[in-house]
């Protein structure tokens, strides 16, 4: 096989890349892994900035989210038993975020890959890319008990955290940033009408909660909960009651529960690899970076790599300039590390840290109370959720 550029990692980066080259007559496949039923099971934030949600609009496959996603202009953080709200709308210069699920996300993708007769392999199994710093890169996977070869000009590797793509980069030239967060996020999906029309984030002296939703009829909410903590160890109504716990009165008293859909627990981490490029292969999303949920930045960091690969492979297809792809890393990287900033900054903000000083405690009180007493640090706060610009 013989395309353009090969890209490994069916996931909602690697089908969205595909879906903006072929329009422009850029020819691609995709190798995924997994099945498509197996890729569509995964449940996954859906907090979309509106330069993703433009980026969607302009892979044709926008209709669906702006029918059905929710527009949010605001959130709210619980805390010390009040609600506090952050205009989003007001502090942003009139932008909003659109919450819509990364699941329905993914199969509009898929969908819009099936239109136009898209090549994406799945159940790709043993991919390996080749002659990386070479002129003539190629990629080799098993599909059943033959190798198959897919010559290629470029190889983006969009394969997540465990994928193969970063693992591909000499060792003397990757350098790996990483935090680990002492706990993680346990989450619940339920058939539920959500308690709020907004997000809630609550910092809570029991730990972090987070009240979300993806639709009017589906809600998702979670809890922080030690690493030790085991799914099976949770029921449902285990979740729900600690839940009530660290919400405000109000709010806890018009919470409607019911059976949980999906049920997980996901760890907290910070990590970077810089370079996202290694000759003719480019990293972009989760086999790059990774930002704890509290700011709603990993699928949005990941689209921000997506435009400037897009734009960087136009200029070299249509114009012969290569400065796009041979600036690709630096330009992402340097918004990427904005986002680890404020992903960062939220959680260390909103959570309750085991064996924390006093004086981190009163550090992080102060946080709070500044956030609430200036339209400057909620201006910055506002910035930064909608999205930098791309």
């Amino acid at each position: 096989m013989k395309v353009q550029v090969c890209i490994i990692g069916g996931g909602p980066s690697g089908l969205l890349l595909s879906q903006l080259l072929h329009l422009k007559g850029i020819d691609t496949v995709v190798l995924e892994k997994y099945s498509r039923e197996h890729v569509l099971a995964r449940i996954r934030a859906g907090v979309l900035e509106h330069g993703f949600a433009k980026l969607m609009r302009e892979a044709q496959c926008g209709e669906r989210m702006d029918r059905e996603g929710e527009i949010h202009r605001g959130f709210e953080i619980a805390h010390d038993g009040v609600l506090s709200q952050i205009d989003l709308h007001k502090h942003s210069g009139g932008n909003s975020v659109l919450v819509y699920g990364q699941t329905e996300l993914t199969r509009d993708l898929y969908e819009a890959r099936d239109r136009l007769g898209g090549k994406v392999v799945h159940n790709a199994q043993d991919v390996t890319p080749h002659d990386l710093a070479s002129d003539r890169p190629y990629v080799t996977y098993r599909s059943n008990d033959e190798i198959v070869r897919v010559d290629c000009d470029y190889i983006v590797g969009a394969d997540g955290f465990h994928g193969v793509s970063r693992k591909s980069i000499p060792k003397d030239v990757l350098r790996e940033y990483e935090k680990v967060y002492p706990f993680g996020w346990l989450g619940v999906l339920s058939r539920t009408k959500p308690v709020s029309p907004e997000l809630i984030y609550v910092k809570h002296e029991r730990g972090f909660a987070l009240c979300s939703l993806r639709s009017q009829v589906l809600s998702r909410y979670y809890i922080q909960v030690p690493l030790t903590d085991k799914v099976e160890n949770w029921s449902d109504d285990a979740f729900w009651a600690e839940l009530k716990r660290r919400l405000p009165e109000q709010v806890a008293g018009r919470l409607i529960t019911g059976p949980s859909i999906e049920k997980s627990i996901a760890p907290l981490r910070s990590f970077v690899a810089e370079p996202m490029s290694y000759g003719r292969l480019f990293l972009a999303g989760d086999a790059a970076h990774i930002v704890p949920p509290t700011g709603a930045r990993g699928l949005n960091s990941a689209a921000s790599d997506i435009y400037y690969l897009y734009h960087a492979m136009l200029a070299h297809y249509q114009s012969g300039d290569d400065s796009g792809l041979e600036g690709y890393s630096a330009k992402a990287l340097a918004r990427i590390w904005k986002a680890q900033r404020f992903s960062w900054w939220m959680t260390m903000m909103l959570h309750r840290f085991p064996d924390r000083l006093d004086y981190e405690d009163r550090l992080q009180q102060t946080e709070l109370e500044y956030l609430f007493s200036s339209e400057t640090a909620q201006r910055l706060l506002a910035e930064n959720y909608v999205g930098l610009p791309f």
